[in-house]
């Protein structure tokens, strides 16, 4: 392949190879047995991971398989979906010009994606409805919190709208619906700390291309990446959303921190 290594190139023919496997199989899996729509995209991620050399590190207590958490995360690649895909199923939130992208689209509508329009604030409302009903049958729901990627060297403000998707959740209940933060570092390369151009360079942000990013990725030989669950946050009774987002982005900034510096939280 033009501009890759052998290895390089060998690793996505691998993935690719898996990938027209897995593709037909997870069609008619979404026609046949919807509620099992969850199981292959796991599969998938998880020989992305393999073939793209990340290797993930997860600390803290993620929610209960099948609990239907309203998980809160920064966002900071392309990569975070693999990374969080091959841990557990879960669907995301993305923004509806994803659904048409080539490719891209169809991978994200196999895994039951929910696509919101951003250009229409109406829209917000069917979507939380939308979440609130999938986190409600037992679904994992991951917000990215943020709107877009960051650098990789800090977070960006959390958006609160989205979470009155957890409101949703608790239909006409007037009981606490739990919100799971979730902070993702990219922290080097093989093992080696990479210092703050290190991590920008990992980071999918801007005008950056995706094919140049992927050659730098595979160039790595490994990517290291921590996960980092906080403390869950109950929202509905005495914790409003805005209030919920402010301590869910406190949690994700924290653990964040921890990761780079390698000291505790304080």
């Amino acid at each position: 392949m033009n501009g890759f290594s052998a290895g390089a190139a060998f690793r996505l023919a691998l993935l690719g190879l898996g990938t027209l496997a897995l593709l037909p199989l997870q069609m008619l899996v979404v026609r046949a047995l919807p509620k099992r729509a969850g199981v292959l995209p796991r599969s998938f991620h998880r020989l992305a991971c393999v073939c793209l050399g990340v290797r993930c590190r997860v600390r803290g207590t993620p929610p209960p398989p099948g609990s239907g958490a309203l998980i809160v995360a920064n966002h900071v690649s392309w990569l975070d979906i693999c990374v969080l895909g091959a841990a557990r199923q879960l669907a995301f939130v993305a923004k509806s010009e994803v659904a048409g992208w080539p490719v891209i689209g169809l991978f994200a509508r196999l895994q039951h994606t929910v696509f919101i329009d951003r250009q229409r604030r109406s829209a917000t409302a069917g979507v939380a409805a939308a979440m609130g009903a999938r986190i409600a049958a037992g679904e994992d729901i991951v917000l990215f919190a943020e709107g877009t990627t960051g650098d990789g060297t800090r977070v960006l403000p959390f958006r609160s709208s989205l979470l009155g998707a957890a409101h949703q959740a608790m239909g006409e209940g007037d009981g606490d619906v739990t919100v799971y933060p979730l902070a993702i570092t990219y922290t080097g390369w093989q093992g080696l700390p990479g210092g703050r151009i290190g991590r920008s360079a990992l980071a999918w942000y801007g005008d950056t291309e995706l094919v140049p990013h992927l050659k730098h990725v595979l160039a790595c030989g490994t990517v290291d990446v921590e996960l980092v669950w906080g403390a869950p946050i109950a929202m509905g009774r005495a914790t409003s959303r805005k209030e919920a987002t402010r301590l869910v982005e406190a949690s994700v900034r924290a653990a964040r921190r921890q990761a780079v510096t390698g000291r505790p939280a304080v």
